[in-house]
């Protein structure tokens, strides 16, 4: 074999292991659209200042459709891999509580709230 073609093929090897890795790490990010499957509430999580924030982008029940634009989530910090921390606003009760953001796969978001020592969450799946 001569010394042009390898160096080709180990730069193209070395090129779509970047691409692999790049891809990795993008779907380690929970940024994008995720619905709420137990109501259809859609929420673009977003990177704001190094920290994550949600906020309400759509809503099925025409009742609450004010709610479009609220962030129900602001500044919460990476607690550990695929994981972060920090209040979230329920805004049907109008209360804050803890919340905890873990992203399960690039498909699937763990959004779970607590109060005291009880938790309650669902997982959340990407629409974009």
């Amino acid at each position: 074999m001569n010394a042009k073609k390898f160096n080709t093929r180990s730069w193209l090897a070395g090129f779509a292991f970047a691409l692999m890795l790049t891809g990795a790490a993008r779907a380690a990010e929970p940024y994008g659209v995720w619905v709420q499957p137990s109501n259809g509430t859609q929420v673009q999580f977003y990177d704001c200042g190094g920290k994550l924030c949600a906020k309400i982008v759509a809503i099925m029940y025409p009742s609450l459709k004010s709610e479009i634009g609220t962030v129900i989530m602001h500044g919460a910090t990476k607690s550990g891999d695929n994981k972060w921390q920090g209040d979230l606003l329920d805004v049907v009760a109008g209360k804050t509580y803890s919340g905890v953001v873990t992203l399960e796969s690039a498909s699937a978001l763990n959004l779970k709230d607590c109060f005291l020592v009880i938790c309650k969450g669902e997982t959340w799946r990407r629409v974009k």
